[in-house]
């Protein structure tokens, strides 16, 4: 070392100086996010949060780690530990657990906090977002009025909350559209994850004469194909599993929600916002999925009806209505 002309070392120094410097933004490169779940990983609404989390992962952008079957007493207490392990953002769904979470938040003004929820933003750091996929439902059930030859539609859903009601509602409307003599039975199993017991109420529905089933919950495809009716998904397109009784899916994409945080979050401008409108069909945030193994069995009239609505709501010509209120059996 001592035999070192000066210059060259002080290159060196300078190069180590530069390196050092880069260090901590060339860590920071690699964002660390959690998430928090209150229900199973392969939960419908859950799973595709944690789809989108694994895909940037995937890429490189970030280190992902969650935990599932959070309990609501217990919710609080994951938040503050991935927000004290230096995780940059944290995405959950605070639906039960409102309170508890924001007050998580303000307690760690520096970690951006992205959750389902029912509620509006917190600043600085409390951004919410949701599934509004009311347009793919709409379509969906424009389907299903189109498919069903009873003119009767069972619908079974997990709780009466805006995020449901609204689905819901757009669905039924898509339907009335298509058949405004349609008649709907409309059933919550209070819970978000039982399907047994959707599965029984779906059963009830069947025998009263519903031969297409709006699936809100797992369990209701299970009915449908024990009983030879059709089924029109929810949040997933579950076709390969069921492909002789999913007629259609209203299918959400949490990749554009994700994409918009992490990079808000990496340019340190995160701030409290709506990130809703993400989950829109113009975001690509949601879809009508491709109608599969049922596209030589939907009448070709009802396929260009349904196209042709498509490309009014993604031109803006045609507004889906934003029902929360509580669907009604008609």
């Amino acid at each position: 070392m001592h035999s070192m002309p000066r210059r060259p070392l002080l290159g060196l120094l300078a190069g180590a100086a530069l390196v050092a410097a880069a260090g901590p933004a060339l860590a920071q490169s690699k964002l660390k996010v959690a998430a928090i779940y209150t229900v199973p990983v392969e939960q419908q609404w859950v799973s595709r949060i944690d789809k989108a989390l694994k895909a940037a992962a995937a890429r490189g952008e970030i280190e992902y780690v969650f935990s599932e079957n959070v309990a609501n007493a217990d919710y609080e207490r994951v938040m503050r530990q991935y927000a004290e392990g230096g995780n940059a953002l944290v995405v959950g769904e605070s639906f039960a657990v409102e309170a508890a979470a924001r007050k998580v938040a303000k307690d760690y003004p520096k970690v951006a906090f992205l959750m389902g929820s029912s509620g509006k933003p917190q600043a600085p750091n409390f951004s919410v977002f949701d599934n509004y996929i009311q347009e793919p439902a709409y379509l969906t059930g424009m389907v299903a009025a189109g498919m069903s030859k009873s003119g009767k539609i069972g619908m079974v859903g997990g709780y009466p909350i805006p995020e449901v009601n609204r689905l819901m509602n757009a669905f039924i409307a898509g339907a009335r559209e298509v058949n405004p003599k349609a008649e709907f039975s409309i059933s919550f199993i209070n819970s978000w994850f039982d399907p047994p017991k959707a599965k029984e109420a779906a059963f009830a529905m069947i025998d009263k004469g519903a031969d297409v089933m709006y699936a809100e919950r797992f369990g209701v495809s299970d009915a449908a194909k024990e009983r030879k009716v059709l089924a029109v998904g929810n949040v997933i397109n579950t076709q390969s599993t069921y492909p002789d009784t999913v007629v259609a899916s209203a299918l959400w994409n949490m990749e554009p929600t994700i994409e918009v945080a992490l990079k808000k979050v990496k340019a340190g401008q995160f701030s409290a916002e709506d990130y809703g409108a993400y989950s829109t069909m113009k975001h690509k945030g949601s879809e009508l999925a491709p109608l599969g193994t049922f596209e030589a069995k939907v009448p070709a009239e009802l396929k260009a009806r349904v196209k042709a609505k498509e490309k009014a709501i993604l031109d803006g010509s045609f507004v889906v209505k934003v029902d929360d209120s509580a669907p009604k059996a008609k």
